[in-house]
């Protein structure tokens, strides 16, 4: 995957992020996922991100993760 592209999956994540409430755990997942591609290609971790990465990582290791909804068959 391009950076080019990784860049723009972490934008999306960041607009839906803001834009609508999420499991924190389950954002916590997919944050850790984005920047796993960067540092997979050698790049740098923008500050921000890597700040919120560690600031949401705190506060979910502070709360029991909420049990996903079963899924219809």
């Amino acid at each position: 995957m391009s950076f080019e592209s990784l860049k723009a999956r972490i934008a999306m994540f960041m607009d839906e992020a803001t834009s609508t409430p999420h499991d924190g755990h389950e954002l916590l997942e997919r944050l850790q996922e984005e920047l796993a591609g960067l540092r997979g290609m050698g790049m740098p971790v923008p500050d921000d991100l890597a700040a919120l990465e560690k600031s949401l990582a705190a506060t979910m290791a502070r709360r029991p993760a909420r049990p996903k909804p079963p899924t219809e068959s």
